[in-house]
């Protein structure tokens, strides 16, 4: 007997998740759409929350009137991911993104936090990013408390895809946000990353 899933369009789990049948209101579980496969999202940390409030006030500062900064939110990466980084900044829309989420042609970049879920966030997550063109792609690493940095998207002759460039940033480190190349930011990642 052969065994069939169901794979979902992003349209179809944009259904669901407005009939409310994707969150259990007493369980508060958070899902996101990966490939046509609804998955669960792991459980957020201490060390993960500290090291989001923390990022979050320091992109607010760099960031300001420059693009819009979503937190948690969904993004769309056709034709059937729906992914919900901890991060993304996008450009300014007129409409404000309230005729659909970003897609890649409007996202400067991804921001993940890490530690539990590394390898997934690395290794699926991040070739999907890169597989949909996504420019830069940024992985705060709890495990070794390290920003990793993903530039240059490809894809192979057969579709598959990973970025070309992948670099570390420690903890007494800074690093330039290039997505504004007129302009001289700068994120120190000690003020991020939570003090062990």
């Amino acid at each position: 007997m052969l065994v069939q899933t169901k794979r979902f369009t992003i349209a179809e789990y944009q259904r669901l998740a407005d009939l409310g049948i994707l969150q259990d209101s007493a369980e508060k579980e958070r899902t996101e759409l990966i490939r046509g496969e609804i998955t669960q999202m792991a459980a957020k940390g201490t060390r993960h929350t500290v090291c989001c409030s923390n990022l979050m006030r320091e992109l607010y500062k760099l960031v300001n009137d420059l693009a819009i900064i979503r937190c948690q939110d969904p993004i769309f990466l056709l034709p059937d991911s729906s992914p919900e980084p901890d991060f993304v900044i996008v450009r300014d829309r007129e409409d404000n993104y309230l005729t659909g989420h970003p897609t890649p042609d409007y996202i400067l970049l991804v921001i993940e936090i890490a530690d539990s879920s590394i390898d997934y966030d690395r290794d699926i997550k991040g070739v999907l990013y890169a597989e949909a063109g996504i420019a830069n792609y940024w992985l705060f690493n709890l495990v070794d408390n390290r920003l990793e940095i993903y530039s240059e998207p490809y894809r192979d002759m057969q579709g598959k895809g990973n970025y070309a460039q992948r670099r570390y940033v420690l903890a007494h480190e800074s690093i330039a946000f290039t997505i504004f190349p007129n302009l001289d930011l700068q994120l120190e990642i000690s003020k991020v990353l939570p003090k062990i």
